[in-house]
């Protein structure tokens, strides 16, 4: 499932404990960053953390991460210059049921 045409998810709506896999093809990989990591919190921005991404054949970066949260998954994204991409102060929500 497409978040928007920068950010895929896989499955589509994860369950709570599923394994989901992320993947960013936005604006910091559009510009060469070397290294891109997911900024990850839970239920309003708790408990985040940093996931690091690997870059997938099609140019893209890709991560898997536990839904282990009770609502939601907020993330955004970063390079390794601390640039962020948070779509447009928007960050990005996945919802868990």
């Amino acid at each position: 499932m497409h978040l928007d045409d920068r950010v895929s998810l896989e499955p589509g709506k994860p369950k709570k404990g599923q394994s989901v896999r992320i993947e960013y093809r936005g604006l910091l990989a559009q510009c060469g960053a070397d290294a891109i990591w997911s900024h990850i919190g839970k239920d309003g921005w708790t408990n985040i953390q940093d996931v690091p991404m690997h870059r997938t054949p099609e140019g893209n970066f890709s991560c898997t991460i536990d839904a282990n949260a009770n609502r939601e998954i907020n993330l955004c994204f970063k390079d390794s210059a601390d640039h962020f991409d948070n779509n447009n102060g928007q960050n990005w929500c996945i919802n868990i049921s």
